[in-house]
């Protein structure tokens, strides 16, 4: 870690829908979630249009209230158990692999920061061979369905030498904007994930097609 300059920009990646090109089983799995309570399944443009977090209340928007507690843990349960198997065919978002590659050789460093509960993400991962390129892989511990906020904070604390204003978040969701702004970091989004471009310009940063144009404008935002 010492060196990297401290006035260098340091990356904080977003997994699903970011890095991941996981677009399909997220949307197969939150299929299969609604099918457990009786709603109808929805396409990946209405779920780029409708999606938010936390999780509840972006059920709510397609049914009309929150969901019980026994719902939400129905549902919850039956995303995950969906998702796990569905993911196994899911590749890296083309170029990202490059991307972190060239980032590290450039004396700049990195780290991932997910929602995707921490004991399943360490491991897949290091099943796509990208492990080595950061210096820190959290993902999300404790119930899922919250917010991002807080995991970030927790990230960067843990990160020695790593300072906010440095630092630029690359995601493909509102919430990773509002994560950002949460410890005082940059965002970039990337609209190849979760949201729609017209969601995702809500947020007030700036908004990219490609993860490299990500990584090119989050460079010069955070030296």
């Amino acid at each position: 870690m010492g060196t990297h300059g401290h006035h260098r920009t340091h990356l904080v990646w977003d997994w699903n829908g970011t890095l991941l090109d996981d677009n399909t089983a997220v949307v197969g799995a939150t299929n299969a979630a609604f099918g457990e309570v009786g709603l109808a399944p929805i396409t990946v443009e209405q779920y780029r249009e409708t999606y938010c977090v936390p999780i509840p209340r972006f059920y709510e928007r397609l049914m009309g209230r929150l969901p019980t507690d026994a719902e939400w843990e129905l549902m919850d349960g039956a995303f995950h158990r969906h998702y796990a198997e569905r993911r196994a065919d899911c590749g890296l978002t083309a170029g990202a692999a490059g991307l972190l590659a060239q980032w590290q050789l450039g004396g700049r460093s990195q780290s991932l920061l997910s929602m995707y509960g921490h004991e399943h993400l360490v491991p897949t991962v290091r099943g796509y061979g990208i492990e080595r390129h950061f210096v820190r892989v959290d993902g999300r511990t404790g119930p899922s369905g919250g917010s991002k906020a807080q995991h970030m904070e927790r990230h960067l604390a843990a990160l020695e030498h790593i300072s906010p204003e440095h630092t630029v978040v690359i995601g493909d969701a509102v919430d990773d904007a509002v994560a950002a702004a949460h410890v005082g970091a940059k965002a970039v989004l990337f609209t190849g994930g979760s949201h729609s471009r017209a969601s995702l310009e809500e947020a007030g940063v700036p908004v990219v097609d490609t993860l490299a144009e990500a990584a090119a404008l989050a460079r010069s935002l955070g030296e």
